[in-house]
């Protein structure tokens, strides 16, 4: 079993907070990283029905069978048992008692902040990064820019297709399945099934269209108008059924970065899946060469970064402070990492050769009289890692090994 970054997260916060909560799709290993990171709990599933009901039906005598807490896994399966947690904290506000998981997010998040807002520490489990896949050290964004590469750096592959296709989704990894195999299923018991119910859609078929024209977009701009006619929805059904998406952990928006800048900026978000290898089925890319030979391979790829990019926040605890910018002029940057005392601009290109054009966007950002950022980041298809021009040119696994 690999270890997860967040297990250390997990057990620090422990010792300070009654209460944590873990969100993340289905499938990501929220069960198998909490029952590893607290062995010593007991673990209750309300997945199942007889234990459903009884927390549902007596939730205080359902809690009372656990003096010193315990995991309760997919809790918003019983919504009201949160509120009763809250009392039982309240009255005994013990650290690391309760550890609770949650899929469905769109239920667990309202129970959360009515509930147990200031009493839970809550963290989001997404699905292996590469650097968890490969037991590399857990990354430091903020080395992202760092100058250099180290000696004897690792190639795990000099192709990345087929590690996009596969996608990044433990039970993947761990039991070697077929990818696009379990993708399906995935795809209609939680993606198609699940978050129907959720939101109580009745046009079943509109709202398998949407879900694959969402996929269509990653790496771009998101224009709600357009994919809601696109998929034969009004653009407020539109905006609902994405919120669903996002707030499941299936795909992020990248806002618009604005600071310090008074030109005229494009004000639409970006979408990405957090999954290239969900993207990829939802696609109907069929294999790895399909996917390299692609007209959305770019656009795949880039998701691919903003996915680790996004995970490497997820695992420290935090939240990923990821932005995009593009002017009225064209001038773009794919990715803007903002850590609040400097911004660290990301061009992301599929191609194996890095062009002397590639830097292009990162000049002109750099560039900008308002702007104190002076270096960026290319990552790109291909294995090479170095500096040029004052950029750092990253691999297209991103993080170096031994300095991540």
């Amino acid at each position: 079993m690999l270890k997860r970054d967040l297990h250390s997260v997990l057990i620090r916060l422990a010792a300070r907070m009654p209460i944590l909560t873990i969100m993340g799709p289905r499938q990501s290993g929220k069960t198998t990283l909490v029952r590893a990171a607290f062995a010593d709990k007991p673990y209750v599933s309300l997945e199942l029905p007889e234990e459903r009901a009884f927390a549902t039906n007596d939730p205080r005598g359902f809690l009372a069978r656990f003096p010193d807490g315990a995991i309760l896994d997919e809790v918003q399966r019983a919504p009201d048992l949160l509120s009763y947690i809250q009392v039982d904290v309240d009255e005994e506000d013990r650290p690391g008692r309760w550890i609770l998981t949650g899929s469905q997010n769109l239920l667990l998040m309202q129970g959360v902040s009515q509930s147990l807002a200031g009493r839970t520490s809550l963290h989001t489990l997404l699905p292996f990064s590469l650097t968890e896949l490969r037991s590399w050290p857990a990354p430091d964004v903020a080395r992202l820019d760092a100058q250099g590469a180290e000696a004897g750096e690792p190639v795990p592959e000099q192709d990345p297709w087929r590690t996009l296709w596969t996608g990044l989704y433990p039970r993947i990894h761990d039991k070697g399945l077929d990818p696009r195999a379990w993708l399906a299923d995935y795809s209609r018991t939680y993606v198609e099934r699940d978050l129907r119910d959720v939101l109580n859609v009745m046009d079943i078929d509109g709202f398998h269209r949407f879900v694959r024209l969402a996929a269509a977009r990653t790496g771009q701009e998101l224009n709600l108008s357009s994919l809601g006619a696109d998929a034969g929805i009004a653009q407020s059904t539109a905006s609902q059924w994405l919120s669903a998406l996002r707030t499941s952990y299936l795909i992020t928006l990248l806002a618009p970065y604005h600071k310090n800048f008074n030109k005229r900026l494009r004000k639409r978000p970006k979408l990405h899946f957090l999954d290239t290898g969900l993207a990829c089925y939802l696609l109907d890319i069929r294999t790895p060469q399909m996917l390299r030979d692609h007209p959305l391979r770019g656009a795949v790829f880039e998701s691919f970064v903003v996915s680790e990019l996004t995970k490497a926040f997820a695992n420290a605890g935090e939240e990923a402070p990821l932005y995009h910018w593009r002017d009225a002029t064209g001038h773009q940057i794919d990715v803007i990492v903002d850590l609040g005392d400097r911004q660290i601009p990301v061009e992301v290109k599929s191609g194996m050769t890095v062009a002397t054009d590639a830097f292009d966007g990162l000049a002109w950002w750099t560039s900008i009289p308002s702007n104190p950022a002076a270096t960026g980041v290319l990552v790109h298809g291909g294995p090479a890692s170095h500096s040029r021009g004052g950029f750092r040119v990253r691999p297209w696994w991103i993080w170096d090994r031994r300095n991540p």
